[in-house]
């Protein structure tokens, strides 16, 4: 296809198109002649995930070619390529080591690992930014007079187990290590405030069973 037909499949104009290939964003195009060039269905997919990662994840052009030269490493394994894409989206700030209600936090999460028998975010703990802002959060409840540690946070760990387990699932159906790492990449913009808002009606439906509308 040519780059009329590439901004109209991707939902985004021409010049938008000719930023994001300057820029690194999309793979060029089949060179045909000095002025033109032809796409595939590569180019489709990688531009309705570029456009998501900065439309609606609000990634910076810098950090989107970032994360996108995680997925296109081939010589990562698929843990590590995914992963390291995963954590080069925007995170948390670092806790601070020194909070009091920081350290209890630590000592709540790894009890909850120990819990639930996660040997391997145990291992990955020290580097893993999903655990740093699981430890900042646990901090910021526990300052707050709320006593949430271990035994609170496991039946909420194990749902998400499920769904992490129900992510995969759909990954995997995808044919190649590139499409499945996007995927991913596209839950964690995507999947995640589609969640947020799964949980926010759910708790809508359950207060008003039991309270009513009053």
């Amino acid at each position: 296809m040519r780059l009329a037909e590439l901004s109209r499949r991707g939902g985004v104009s021409t010049a938008t198109i000719k930023y994001y290939l300057r820029e690194g964003l999309l793979p060029p195009g089949r060179r045909v002649n000095a002025t033109t060039a032809e796409y595939d269905e590569e180019h489709v997919r990688r531009l309705r995930l570029v456009r998501a990662m900065i439309q609606v994840g609000r990634l910076p052009v810098a950090k989107v070619r970032e994360v996108l030269g995680h997925v296109d490493d081939d010589s990562l394994g698929r843990s590590i390529r995914l992963g390291a894409a995963l954590w080069t989206l925007p995170q948390v700030p670092e806790p601070d080591e020194d909070d009091e209600y920081v350290q209890d936090a630590h000592r709540e999460v790894a009890a909850l690992l120990d819990r639930l028998g996660w040997e391997n975010a145990k291992q990955l703990a020290s580097i893993s930014p999903s655990y740093r802002s699981l430890v900042v959060a646990v901090a910021a409840f526990r300052r707050l007079g709320y006593g949430w540690g271990a035994e609170q946070l496991a039946p909420y760990a194990e749902l998400m187990h499920r769904t992490a387990a129900l992510d995969l699932d759909f990954m995997e159906a995808y044919p190649s290590d590139a499409e499945r790492v996007e995927f991913a990449l596209l839950g964690a913009i995507l999947n995640e405030p589609l969640l947020r808002a799964l949980h926010r009606l759910a708790q809508e439906e359950e207060s008003t069973r039991r309270y009513g509308f009053g």
